[in-house]
Parts: structure tokens; sequence; C-alpha cells
């Protein structure tokens, strides 16, 4: 039985990738960077399905059930806080221009913003927020109520070859969505940004981190056996899979907001089952890249919530007060580093004092059950 509750070091290091591709994204540094940092999200996508669900793949191998009202409940505590507390400082430019707008700030409130907006109102990246969101309450239902209703059999079948029902119907539902996507972007043009930021059309990315989760504590043995006779092969597609995002910007191309967004999911979910099954990982990303920075990049990534959260007030105010005050023409490599370097301090800040803070009420008042 796999059950682990400590932090994965060489996981908090995929995403500091990840939110430094974002960082990337937002800030010029150099063109195929601005191109492909979108692909940061992605990663986060899978990221959070492999982790989440992983939460509550342990809670029933422990006491065969779910909690999904705890879980919502401590989830709450770890998303909420920050956002909330974060958005009145994207409200207020809005509200100082004149452009506020009553079904905006109530969408981004309650985490519709990628249906009714497209994008966020107040604050553009907030649309990932929701597909998170309503992944985590949609999986925690589902799982409670296929547990409940004996639906699939969840059971450790670790040296089984054959494909259960449950990850039959994982890669049903992902199929479903890469049709929807192919339908949505062919028809309904007018919402071009909708079929990049709509949850049933992204939800798929996140899937893929469910459907890792669940052989991984399900069919270790098998999966473990699997990777390592087909490890080359696997990683030399995972390369390639990825290969066009520094040429190709997603809001451009149908073939990215179709069939790329699939072929980024299979290549995130192969270097994550890298991550995860390779024994010598961490050595080996301290051979490749030094100790001491990937110690850095994996503070980065534990604290990537707050810094997604925080740094795009950190590159508004910066672009103010160099338009209104400064006036100089800088550099992009120093505006990136600059914004870059205040956004993760503030960010590691915010997850160091406002998080842990709220997160220490949580873990008193609402104890995990797989600690």
């Amino acid at each position: 039985m796999i059950i682990k509750n400590n932090r994965l070091r060489e996981l908090d290091f995929l995403r500091g990738i990840a939110i430094l591709l974002v960082l990337m994204r937002h800030q010029l540094l150099f063109e195929f960077t601005r191109k492909m940092g979108w692909i940061g999200v992605d990663l986060f996508f899978v990221l959070s399905g492999f982790l989440v669900s992983g939460l509550l793949f342990k809670e029933y191998l422990r006491y065969g059930n779910i909690k999904p009202g705890l879980f919502l409940i401590r989830r709450g505590f770890k998303i909420y806080p920050i956002y909330y507390l974060s958005y009145f400082l994207y409200l207020a430019p809005k509200i100082a221009k004149h452009q506020f707008e009553l079904k905006g700030f109530l969408a981004d409130l309650f985490f519709v913003q990628n249906y009714v907006w497209g994008w966020g109102y107040a604050y553009v990246p907030t649309w990932s927020l929701a597909v998170e969101e309503h992944f985590y309450f949609g999986f925690a239902a589902i799982l409670f109520f296929v547990i409940k209703r004996n639906a699939f059999h969840f059971k450790e079948t670790s040296n089984s070859n054959k494909l259960g029902q449950f990850e039959m119907a994982l890669i049903c539902v992902m199929v479903f969505c890469l049709v929807m996507r192919l339908i949505s972007n062919v028809y309904f043009l007018e919402d071009e940004d909708k079929n990049i930021t709509m949850s049933h059309l992204r939800i798929d990315s996140l899937l893929a981190g469910v459907f890792i989760s669940y052989l991984y504590y399900f069919k270790n043995k098998y999966l473990t056996h699997f990777f390592s006779s087909y490890k080359t092969i696997l990683m030399i597609s995972a390369f390639v899979l990825v290969a066009f995002t520094p040429f190709i910007d997603f809001e451009e191309s149908f073939f990215v907001r179709t069939f790329g967004f699939t072929f980024l999911y299979v290549s995130f979910g192969i270097v994550l089952l890298y991550f995860l099954l390779e024994e010598s990982i961490n050595i080996r990303l301290d051979k490749l890249f030094s100790k001491h920075i990937v110690d850095s990049i994996s503070k980065i990534g534990f604290s990537s919530y707050s810094i997604y959260i925080i740094h795009g007030v950190v590159n508004f105010v910066f672009s103010v007060i160099n338009v209104y005050f400064l006036k100089i023409e800088f550099n992009s490599f120093f505006v990136f580093f600059v914004t870059s370097a205040i956004s993760i301090f503030t960010g590691i800040f915010m997850t160091t004092h406002i998080e842990k803070y709220f997160l220490t009420i949580r873990n008193k008042r609402f104890p995990s059950r797989i600690n």
C-alpha cells in the first residue's frame, strides 16, 4: 500500500518550473519563452490532478471511504484566503478607471469567470483557478458517489496489466474533452477565449494527473515495471510532444487549442512519472543543476500558488511606476528579473505568513484523516 505523507522535493521542483514558465509568459524575456510560457498552467493542471486525487485515494486506502466535505473545507483554507485577500488589489484599478462590472466581480467571486468572462475579470489568470475549483468539487463528489455505490472496484492490483473500469472511464472522459474541444473550436469561433478556458474543455489535463495517481496508488508494481521497461521511449515521446511550444502561440493556433493540449498533458504525465519513479531523481537533479539551484526552484515551487496570485499585481505596479514616474525604457531582461524577483519574494512571504496562518487553523479544527 502506497501512502506517503512527506512532501516531495522533486514535485516542488516541477511546480517551481511551472511558475517560472508562467512568469516568462507574462513578462518578456525572449520571444520563445513568451510563446511557451503558457504551458506552465498545463503542468500545474497535471500536478494538481495527481496531488489532489492522491489525497482522496490515500484516504480511501486507509479507511475504505472518503469525506468530501472535509476535503473541500481543507482545500478552501488553502485556496480562498490568499485569493480573496489579494483580489481587491486587482479590483481597485477597475474601480479607479470606472470599469467595474458587477457580473465580472460576481463571476470572479464564485469561480465561474471562465464561463462568464472567458478569462478572469479583474485578474486574467484566475480562469485556471476556476478550472481547478470545478475539478475539486466535481471529482470529490463523483468519487464519493462511486465509492458509496460501489460503482467501480477500487482495490490494489499491483501486478495487473489490464486497465480497470475506473481507468477506462477516465480515458473516455479525456477523449470526450478532446472531441468537445474540436467541436467548440470549429463551430463556436465567437467564443475563442472560452474555447481555451472553459472547464469541460480543459479538465482532461487534471484527469491525466488523476489517471497517473490511480496507477501509482493502486497498481504501483505494474506502473514501475512498465515505466522502467519503456523509459527511454517514453522520455523521447515526452520531448517530441512538447517540442512545438516555443514556436506556436496557443491563442493563434487551432492545433494547440485542440490536440496541443492533449499532447501537453501526455508529455507532462510522462515527466511526472519519471520524477515519481526514478529513485535517484534528486541526485540527478543536483548533478544537472546543482543542489543550490534545485533547492531554490523547489522553494519557489512550494510558494507557487501565492506567486501565481501576486505576480500580476507586481507587473502592473511596476508598469504604472515606470510610465508615470520613472519614464525609463528598461531592458526587457531587467524588467523580467526585477518583477520576477519581487513576485517570488512576495509570494514566499505570503506563503510562510498568511497561508501558514490559515493552514494552522485548518489543521487544528479540520485535521487530515491521512496524517
